[in-house]
């Protein structure tokens, strides 16, 4: 079986921080806010789960604790902790530094060629760095998924592997 790594989007990272304004994300028939996304990541931490805090999701949710009406403190404070925590590699977080080759010379070319196809579509950069996240676990065996509330980002997710079936002897 695969181990599941979870990927916070910065939709979800603000719900579930409780970040002024941005309280809930997702479509009316798929809403997210603080109450359901602290009871997932619950059920996921007891399943051993890894989550992930992409550095878009970083820079984007810090964006929006800066930029908010009030409890930018408290906010700034709730995501410091996690990020001490995603740096230490402190369970149930991967460690911040596993992204390092996405950042390296190649990819960011790579990311530069592909990017304005993407951008022409609607997809920020943002989002174009977060699915390579998703995409680097994927190739590492784990089974990824996006926690967002962006459909156009969740599209991104890549495929669950296919179980192929033992011979019995």
């Amino acid at each position: 079986m695969s181990r599941r790594v979870l990927i916070l989007d910065t939709s979800v990272l603000c719900c579930w921080l409780k970040v002024p304004g941005k309280e809930e994300a997702g479509p009316v028939d798929d809403r997210w806010n603080h109450d359901r996304i602290d009871a997932l990541l619950k059920q996921e931490r007891a399943k051993n789960s890894t989550f992930v805090l992409p550095i878009a999701t970083l820079i984007e949710t810090g964006n929006h604790i800066a930029q908010a009406p009030s409890h930018r403190f408290e906010r700034a404070s709730d995501l410091a902790i996690y990020l001490c925590e995603a740096a230490d590699a402190k369970s149930p977080w991967a460690a911040f530094t596993d992204q390092s080759p996405l950042w390296q010379a190649e990819n960011l070319r790579t990311l530069a060629a592909s990017w304005p196809e993407l951008a022409k579509s609607g997809t920020s950069i943002g989002d174009a760095t977060i699915k390579d996240v998703a995409e680097y676990y994927a190739k590492a065996g784990y089974l990824v998924e996006i926690l967002t509330g962006d459909a156009g980002l969740k599209a991104y997710e890549p495929a669950r592997p296919v179980a192929i079936p033992r011979r019995r002897r």
